[in-house]
């Protein structure tokens, strides 16, 4: 252990943790001078008023484990005897102004480009210059004002804000940079005082779409903090996460065995269903209107070329924004069995194309596998099936020879009634079922 000191370093600090967190957790012991946040590096150093209160404060975490937010935090002395403004990491300088902003964005589900953050910060004065990059700590960007009271009062407004609803967080720290050199003017660089420069040095310029105006925010990102949590902030391959259409057109649709109740099985695992129509003029089309744009996006990515009642399935985007409510759609959209009321973020970790293995939830408590093979049976010869328990509920998984069998007995039998529950059936990433798989 270091020597004993006034300073105290603190690891594995999350970007949720925020600096009260941090008071919180060492008041007890005693009145807390300073506290620098070290972002990039998931760090924190923080000083005690003096080094009795530091080796009280390490003396108790040393025998019970802190935690914040449900995250094991690690503390040490540290080797500074005395906290300076300037112990921030190389990039940033922590409190001291300065007109350059080191921004780093969390909860990062939607590509950021130079377009977006001059939107965000040039309300705040005249933004000269800006430089994103990759790091180890997530995506981060150089901010240059022309003044440093822009920069402050850019901090002040921004710091913790999202630029859309619930994801793309920013951290705002002060570089100790000067001058920010910048080479091309691209989506990933550019100099506002200097329109003449080179797009790229050379290869293709990468473009992204247009994302719309910044602040007004995708319709979709109330989920955009449960769709952070299950995809670890990023996306699954192919998923650009920039759609905003919510309606998709099903076609290839076998019209004798279809019906909008086993479409909506279908579709609802891939986010919550608004509303469905069968097109009547075409009896093997039907449009889907999902909740949002991201959830359309999933479904389109997933169930392409799906074999539904012995014909491949065609899902693309709709020229439909909407589906007009009539006579003739299905209504869903305050159905309870929609499944990302609840759990979303859940549920969006298990979203996959179709597979051979079902899994089965909210079973009766005393159903027997006899029972549940008699009930999916006539969907295909079933391989293997596992009834078990988890949290105290019965749960299943039935392998089927082929992806199709396994899709017919999701659509044709999520939430119908065995043994008086509703059941809910989704498909499973396990490849076999072993004895021990839950």
């Amino acid at each position: 252990m270091a020597e004993p000191s006034k300073v105290i370093h603190v690891r594995n600090v999350g970007h949720e943790i925020s600096e009260n967190d941090l008071l919180q957790l060492f008041q007890p012991f005693g009145v807390i001078t300073k506290l620098v946040m070290l972002r990039a590096k998931n760090q924190a150093l923080l000083q005690m008023q003096d080094v009795p209160s530091a080796i009280n404060a390490l003396q108790f975490y040393a025998n019970v484990q802190p935690t914040i937010r449900g995250r094991n935090v690690y503390v040490q002395f540290s080797s500074h005897q005395e906290l300076t403004t300037m112990d921030q990491n190389s990039q940033a300088r922590g409190d001291e102004p300065n007109r350059i902003l080191l921004v780093t964005i969390h909860h990062m589900l939607y590509p950021i480009t130079v377009e977006v953050l001059y939107q965000v910060f040039s309300p705040h004065g005249i933004v000269e210059k800006i430089v994103t990059f990759q790091k180890s700590a997530g995506f981060q960007a150089l901010i240059q004002y022309q003044l440093h009271q822009s920069a402050v009062s850019a901090r002040t407004a921004l710091q913790g804000r999202n630029i859309y609803d619930g994801c793309c967080q920013l951290d705002i720290q002060y570089s100790n940079l000067d001058e920010l050199q910048v080479h091309y003017n691209n989506d990933r660089s550019r100099d506002f005082t200097n329109p003449n420069l080179p797009t790229e040095q050379k290869g293709r310029p990468s473009q992204h779409p247009g994302y719309g105006d910044v602040g007004v925010g995708f319709p979709q990102m109330a989920n955009a903090a449960a769709i952070a949590a299950a995809f670890g902030g990023g996306l699954p391959p192919g998923i650009t996460g920039t759609n905003e259409r919510c309606t998709v057109l099903a076609s290839n649709l076998n019209p004798d065995s279809i019906s909008e109740d086993k479409l909506f099985n279908l579709f609802s695992l891939y986010g919550n269903i608004v509303r469905i129509k069968l097109l009547r003029n075409k009896p093997d089309h039907a449009l889907v209107q999902m909740g949002d744009g991201f959830q359309a996006e999933l479904a389109v990515h997933f169930l392409k070329g799906a074999i539904l009642f012995g014909k491949p399935l065609e899902v693309n985007f709709s020229k439909h924004a909407t589906i007009t409510q009539g006579a003739d759609t299905h209504e869903y959209a305050n159905s309870n069995l929609n499944r990302f009321n609840r759990n979303a973020a859940k549920n969006y970790r298990y979203c996959c194309s179709p597979t051979k293995m079902i899994h089965l939830s909210t079973l009766p408590q005393d159903v027997t596998e006899e029972e549940i093979v008699n009930h999916l049976e006539e969907h295909g010869p079933i391989v293997s099936t596992k009834l078990f328990e988890m949290n105290g509920k019965n749960q299943a998984l039935i392998l089927f020879e082929t992806e199709e069998q396994a899709t017919e007995a999701l659509v044709c039998k999520h939430a119908s009634s065995l043994g008086g529950s509703i059941i809910r059936i989704s498909f499973s990433q396990l490849q076999s079922i072993r004895e021990n798989s839950q």
